[in-house]
């Protein structure tokens, strides 16, 4: 699976791709991620990619021409891919999304830096907008980490068990993960719950169901409270 980055911080990645589970994935040919800087497509002296909004108003606003001209420079480098514009006023990113998202072999990931892009951006290159959840970033770069973060999960060979994809929470909408253990089976006066000590199979089944059953049930902004 082929991402397109498409920033103007490409050096924020450089950390990201060479760590865990991405950079085994980009080895094995998995997964390949480039970076591209859209000043690079930016026209003047001094390469200006923001301006002032009319109206007035805080901040600067992206402007049109060296991002158009980047996002069309990059769809050309290969086989069309899916343009997602990472924003907060977009489609909040969820695991089915996630899946649909996965089922892509390219994605182009549009970030966005100071007040967001002009609006003609968005009418001229019709983009899927995304946002990872109700709150806002300094710009796109981290979301469109998440967004790697999660697809790369569901690229065959990524994963060492792909079963664990099977049971993780929210594969299936509105279920959260069975609590996990391992050892010391005692810490600090809690103890591992007996049954999964017990090598009896069919009753830990039965217990990580009704534990996820009763996670899933509690809310979640109570939880930790």
């Amino acid at each position: 699976m082929r991402f397109d980055v498409l920033t103007l911080f490409p050096e924020i990645f450089s950390g990201y791709l060479s760590q865990s589970l991405l950079k085994l994935a980009i080895d094995k040919s998995l997964v390949s991620i480039y970076t591209w800087d859209i000043r690079h497509w930016a026209k003047g002296k001094h390469q200006s990619v923001d301006d002032r909004p009319f109206g007035g108003g805080p901040g600067m606003v992206l402007m049109c021409e060296p991002v158009v001209a980047c996002v069309e420079a990059v769809q050309a480098q290969a086989a069309p891919g899916l343009l997602v514009m990472l924003t907060p006023t977009g489609q909040r990113l969820t695991q089915p999304l996630v899946k649909e998202l996965a089922g892509h072999p390219r994605l182009l990931l549009l970030c966005g830096r100071y007040e967001g892009f002009d609006e003609r951006i968005r009418q001229l290159l019709r983009p899927k907008e995304i946002s990872i959840g109700d709150f806002i970033c300094n710009g796109g770069e981290v979301p469109a980490m998440v967004v790697i973060d999660t697809v790369i999960r569901y690229v065959p060979g990524v994963l060492g068990d792909p079963e664990s994809l099977v049971e993780e929470s929210h594969n299936d909408p509105g279920r959260l993960e069975y609590p996990q253990y391992t050892r010391p089976r005692v810490f600090r006066g809690l103890e591992v719950p007996e049954v999964l000590l017990s090598g009896n199979h069919q009753a830990v089944a039965r217990w990580r169901e009704e534990q996820s059953r009763l996670r899933s049930r509690q809310p979640r902004d109570e939880k930790g409270a």
